[in-house]
């Protein structure tokens, strides 16, 4: 029994790193009041300048479409929504 609990977990926790590799995230800065569409998994540090991140996200119309959605994040205009995201 202990070994399935062990396989189980293993399996959950290779299934959960090879998602989050080629996403989209959405971070929001405090600093700057602003949302930013970002190709790596951001460290979130509640000190810091992020204050949260949410995704990942398979497109980046998908991550564009979530930025909309979230309150914190305020609006774009379409010169800015259409820029390449950053690493």
């Amino acid at each position: 029994m202990k070994s399935w609990i062990l396989a189980g977990a293993l399996l959950a926790a290779a299934s959960t790193a090879c998602l989050a590799d080629g996403g989209y995230w959405v971070v929001g800065n405090n600093q700057t009041n602003t949302c930013e569409i970002v190709t790596s998994n951001p460290v979130l540090n509640i000190s810091g300048p992020l204050y949260f991140g949410t995704g990942p996200y398979k497109s980046l119309d998908d991550a564009k479409l979530a930025r909309t959605t979230i309150p914190q994040c305020p609006k774009v205009d379409d010169d800015q929504a259409d820029k390449k995201p950053a690493e």
